[in-house]
């Protein structure tokens, strides 16, 4: 199974080998990151042409009229028929493969954490060197994991584990670094939940998030890896507050091959969502992202704009939108707590993607989001590329926090 079926995964019962949607051998327009790859995966084949017969020549006509001899040397043996390449639905995937994958994945995870791990694990080497374990040295370790943005549940479980066995003794910063990643793993790994794709066609996908948080931009991206997989896909332009919104998104679409639906600025967004899924049930979209205005929690009437293109969507189809990702910028901080209260009140959100986590020393955010909410954490993202957005792993992300090196 390829990497980006583990962030796409569609259940639908069919073999993995089955061959993609008819318009997965369409070409594609890509992001200029990935256009090696994509150039190297829809190589096709051409269709093997039969020769033109021919007006027969002179020496065809005394090779007929003379009787055959023994050729004086062998024949050359003909050459052995070209092996064609697996299907492109198929490709082989070896172990070495996903180990240099994950590899240069906890690299840049590492790279994107910096940062946060460097805020807390330089303190932490400060504080517990050639010091013992006490009172003062606990609390300053509390203050550290609560400037990290851990949360106050967090922090305290995590001295709670220190301090246990090994109070008035000294501790080696590494062994608090490994009680720190295994703390934080223990709370991460039950949101660790790959984003699945059901049978539904098409699978409504609702994006949801403030101004900022980096939302067009992830839709893009994850519209990227479902083309790169053999889906058909559609944006749905509904933040119709912003034209560079619009822009954005139509600019995704054009690069990737999916289908555009926008409306002038100012539209209404409830209404477009209404049309775009009635075209895509019309046209065979796999799957249908919709996109939705930058929402401040405190402006209500925003709020309420959203919660209309919920019941809008619900009237065509009562399950539908099928996921409520609501993308949220590590960079906020304490904000995206409360962003993710009310987006979960409002929309109903099913799953949380994480971005920017390289641009703030506040990584521990996640953990006290996970903490709270538990909510499923499908990816996060540590830099601009395709590949920077990837599967949430809790362990990767817990050893990168703490400084340690990958298993």
């Amino acid at each position: 199974m390829s990497f980006f079926k583990k962030l796409f995964n569609r259940v639908t019962g069919k073999p993995e080998t089955e061959a993609p949607p008819a318009d997965a051998q369409e070409e594609l327009s890509v992001p200029e990151e990935v256009i090696d790859e994509v150039v190297a995966a829809d190589v096709e084949l051409p269709a093997a042409e039969t020769e033109p017969e021919r007006e027969p020549e002179i020496a065809d006509v005394i090779a007929i009229a003379e009787p055959e001899t023994e050729p004086e040397t062998e024949p050359e043996p003909e050459p052995e028929p070209e092996i064609e390449p697996e299907p492109l639905s198929a490709p082989q995937h070896h172990p070495i493969d996903e180990a240099e994958r994950r590899r240069g994945w906890f690299s840049r995870l590492t790279d994107g954490l910096s940062k946060s791990s460097r805020s807390i694990t330089g303190s932490i080497t400060s504080i517990f060197t050639k010091r013992k374990l006490d009172k003062d040295t606990l609390q300053d370790l509390e203050d550290v994991l609560l400037q990290a943005d851990l949360g106050l549940p967090m922090a305290e479980r995590i001295v709670k584990a220190v301090a246990t066995g090994r109070y008035d003794k000294e501790i080696n910063p590494e062994e608090v670094k490994r009680i720190l990643a295994s703390e934080v793993t223990k709370v991460l790994k039950p949101v660790e939940v790959p984003f699945n794709f059901g049978s539904e066609k098409p699978f409504i996908v609702l994006v949801v998030g403030v101004n900022g948080a980096g939302k067009t931009t992830t839709i893009g991206k994850l519209g990227a890896i479902a083309r790169r997989e053999g889906y058909k896909v559609m944006f749905a332009a509904c933040d119709t507050f912003r034209a560079a919104a619009i822009e954005q998104l139509t600019v995704w679409g054009g690069r990737i091959g999916a289908t555009v639906m926008s409306r002038p600025t100012g539209a209404d967004a409830s209404g477009l969502a209404f049309d775009a899924m009635r075209q895509a049930k019309d046209d065979g979209t796999d799957i249908l992202f919709i996109d939705t205005a930058g929402r401040l929690q405190n402006k209500q009437y925003l709020m309420d704009e959203l919660d209309k293109i919920v019941r809008v969507i619900k009237k065509q189809d009562e399950n539908a939108p099928h996921a409520v990702l609501l993308v949220l910028d590590a960079t906020t901080g304490q904000n995206a707590m409360a962003q993710a209260d009310i987006f979960t009140k409002v929309a109903g959100v099913s799953g949380l993607i994480m971005t920017k986590l390289d641009g703030t020393a506040r990584g521990g955010i996640l953990v006290a989001i996970a903490e709270k909410f538990k909510l499923p954490v499908h990816a996060i993202g540590v830099g601009e590329s395709i590949e920077d957005l990837q599967p949430f792993e809790a362990e990767a992300f817990a050893r990168a926090i703490a400084g340690l090196e990958d298993r």
